[in-house]
């Protein structure tokens, strides 16, 4: 039943324009979305120091990204904290042990529209960014960066602040 919803088809990249009547910012691009930079955390980040680090720097969520440029997922202040209390994890786990690795990206040139249908079902999505690197030897492969994560608040707020009517 994914593949006849028009929601699915949009947030997996297989179809483009679906509302026939579209509000204003539908295809504006995430990117003037206006993010301020992410702060991203390495998979070794224990768990006591992630709730430090996003408490101190008012965070409810992070990435949480391999040295190598990988994105493992997204560990939020509540999920670990629950996990914590409950026993699940331990202060001196590594942070990946209550990083979520189910998460939605869209890229900076994708339309809010599509953004708007990722966060239907989604709370946050990670905006990345391909860069083409190259190595010693001269071959090149494409590397996700993590450029932001976006909320439904984000976008609601973009379209209140801009709102054409």
């Amino acid at each position: 039943s994914k593949f006849v919803n028009d929601k699915w088809m949009i947030k997996n990249g297989f179809l483009n324009d679906v509302q026939e009547h579209k509000p204003w910012w539908w295809n504006i691009k995430v990117q003037k979305l206006n993010l301020s930079a992410p702060l991203i955390l390495l998979p070794e980040v224990s768990c006591q120091k992630a709730i430090e680090i996003l408490e101190e720097k008012g965070y409810d969520q992070a990435p949480v990204v391999a040295e190598s440029g990988l994105i493992l997922g997204m560990v939020t202040l509540s999920n670990t904290l629950t996990s914590v209390l409950a026993g699940k994890a331990q202060f001196s786990d590594p942070v990946t042990k209550v990083t979520y690795d189910q998460f939605s990206k869209i890229g900076l040139e994708d339309s809010l529209g599509k953004l708007s249908c990722i966060l239907e079902n989604d709370h946050f999505a990670i905006v990345v960014h391909e860069q083409m690197q190259f190595s010693g030897n001269g071959s090149s492969f494409m590397k996700q960066m993590v450029f932001g994560v976006v909320t439904a608040m984000d976008l609601l707020t973009f379209v209140s602040r801009n709102d054409k009517k």
